[in-house]
């Protein structure tokens, strides 16, 4: 076969005909060239191997020196307020030493770096993030406030005789203002650390936010005192204020009807309550009072500025405290400088501090009997000697207003008590001075119904039968709200209201009603439900237990109010549910609790807008 004829050879082939014998020369240069690569490789396994376990170890540490800060800035707060001097300010110098020690392993630039990877980095940066509040925390605020101690330490706060040291609350205020400011960032900045998939890391997380809103709480509060409580506890001047206990057995919007009242004196710290008494001594005829059209249109047919019964109505206390100062000025000539209200849970959160009572004919007032006391078994006792019953509760807040007057062994558990009574609106303060009012608007203490236009929801009930059923009252209140898309939302207010009164006998005072319109029997309870909405919302449809329902309207504050009328059997459960379209406004959804007997079920599902 010649070449013309010859096939083509493969391209395996090919190849396999044009190698070459390597030679020794280059056979040693190929092997020490694969030998350079498996050095290089293992050098960067080692540098990456060291690397995390130098990142390892500095985490560990970082973890370490967080904890430790966190444990002395908690022991150092504990120790400001139970009077240690001694122990707060080196607690504090603890704190500030390891809270540096942390700063500076997540200060590196390995940590920075790792921190920024997608993922891997998130527990990182959420360590560094927290490292940086307790810092903040230790140098900005601890520090400054151990210098403040006289005016947080409460054993220190509070003198003998329940008198305040308003001296000491004064030249704290300057330190307490910027220490309440630096603790309300800091605040911030904890709860907008995100969690991680690392569970110690996201416990310490979790535990940090806590510590801080806990603390934030403590010196926000304390600085507000030291602002206004010096002038309106007499530091300038006496003061007077109406103080009104309210029964919560019969359901108004601020907690209850104004059951009994007492005036407080205030003169350089100390203060003194008298004159208590039953609203056996006003009248249903005063003059009446402007509040302004939305009131007007809203209330003005219960006549709450002239008759004592519908006073507090609105849950905006500053209204209940204004009609009140106009009622016992026209009852007395005296014009009192604010208005105070409570209620016996808010007396059951003292007792449980301050001790028993004992009443002059030998009964025992504690705190685990003086709810159903005053406002159950007393209209079983008394029947319907209306005289005798109000007689009993006035004897009995004379004696716990008595026994605050003496010697208090437990102060920090006594502020502890009326703070828990404020934020849960049974301990509520209104000022006739402007500027203190504008301060006591801002916290709790003050229970006003916001103006702004972010969320709410406020369900307030009225008790239309004049009876005392609402002791027997069950709440649960259910707020959702669709995304923050457009510029409305669909929302829906559900509130159930049950009416638990066991079987018995009972007279109308307590179980009947002064109006049935709707044939109910005894027992049955007749209640005005209303809510405060969003501002700009607007009702499409309530419901009572499924059925259309017609909804009485009006405006408070610029929340618009819808209002049903709901019989409530002994037994039953009633539900009424609100449809509404509200705006989409920014802000964290508020639900805010009236202050009843009953401890009302609440579930809030609304996503916040930016």
């Amino acid at each position: 076969m010649n070449d013309a004829t010859r096939e083509p050879e493969s391209a395996d082939a090919g190849r396999r005909r044009v190698r070459r014998r390597l030679s020794d020369e280059e056979i040693v240069a190929r092997r020490k060239k694969r030998r350079r690569v498996r050095i290089v490789g293992g050098a960067a396994l080692l540098v990456a191997v060291g690397f995390v376990g130098w990142l390892g170890y500095e985490g560990l540490q970082a973890r370490s020196d967080l904890e430790k800060a966190q444990a002395f800035a908690m022991q150092a707060k504990d120790a400001l307020l139970s009077g240690d001097t001694q122990t707060a300010p080196r607690a504090a110098d603890d704190a500030d030493r390891y809270a540096r020690k942390a700063q500076n392993s997540v200060d590196s630039f390995p940590w920075r770096l790792t921190s920024t990877v997608p993922f891997i980095g998130d527990p990182l940066d959420s360590t560094r993030q927290m490292t940086a509040i307790v810092s903040g925390l230790t140098q900005d605020v601890l520090r400054p406030a151990v210098d403040a101690g006289s005016a947080v330490a409460p054993d220190q706060l509070i003198l003998e005789g329940a008198r305040i040291n308003l001296t000491a609350l004064r030249d704290a205020a300057p330190v307490l203002e910027t220490t309440a400011a630096a603790i309300t960032d800091l605040d911030a900045q904890a709860q907008a650390v995100d969690s991680t998939y690392v569970g110690p890391i996201d416990d310490a997380r979790v535990q940090l936010q806590e510590q801080v809103s806990e603390l934030s709480g403590l010196l926000n509060n304390t600085a507000t005192a030291a602002n206004i409580a010096p002038a309106m506890l007499g530091a300038d001047g006496p003061r007077s204020y109406f103080v009104g206990f309210q029964t919560n057995a019969e359901a108004r919007g601020t907690g209850g009807l104004l059951g009994g009242f007492g005036v407080a004196r205030a003169v350089d710290g100390a203060v003194s309550v008298a004159d208590v008494t039953s609203n056996r001594e006003f009248r249903f005829d005063y003059a009446p009072i402007d509040l302004g059209p939305e009131f007007q249109q809203a209330y003005g047919r219960s006549r709450p500025t002239q008759d004592f019964r519908n006073s507090n109505i609105s849950s905006h206390f500053p209204y209940a405290g204004q009609i009140w100062q106009s009622m016992w000025q026209q009852e007395t000539g005296e014009k009192v400088d604010g208005a105070i209200a409570t209620d016996p849970v808010a007396l059951s959160y003292v007792l449980e501090v301050v001790g028993d009572v004992t009443l002059p004919d030998g009964e025992t007032i504690t705190a685990d009997n003086v709810v159903e006391s005053t406002e159950s078994t007393a209209y079983t006792r008394f029947g319907d000697d209306q005289a005798a019953r109000k007689n009993y509760l006035e004897t009995v807040a004379h004696a716990v207003v008595q026994k605050l007057a003496g010697s208090i062994s437990r102060p920090q558990a006594l502020l502890e008590a009326l703070g828990r009574a404020a934020g849960e609106g049974r301990l509520a303060v209104w000022s006739s001075v402007p500027e203190e009012q504008e301060v006591l608007a801002r916290v709790p203490l003050g229970q006003i119904v916001p103006d702004d236009p972010a969320p709410y929801a406020g369900v307030v009930i009225n008790n239309l039968g004049g009876n005392k059923l609402d002791y027997y009252l069950e709440r649960e209140i259910l707020y959702t709200a669709g995304p923050c898309e457009g510029e409305t939302r669909d929302s829906s207010v559900t509130v159930r209201l049950t009416n638990t009164l066991p079987a018995g006998d009972y007279t109308d005072y307590v179980a009947g009603m002064f109006d049935n319109p709707v044939g109910a029997p005894v027992g049955t309870n007749l209640s005005d439900v209303g809510l405060l909405a969003t501002q700009g919302a607007t009702l499409k449809k309530v419901t009572v237990d499924g059925d259309p329902a017609f909804g009485i309207g009006g405006k408070e504050r610029g929340h618009p109010k819808f209002s049903v009328q709901v019989p409530v059997r002994s037994g039953e459960t009633v539900e009424v549910v609100y449809e509404l379209a509200e705006p989409v406004a920014p802000g964290e959804p508020r639900v805010p609790l009236q202050p009843l007997v009953d401890r009302p079920g609440l579930e809030v599902d609304v996503p916040p807008c930016n």
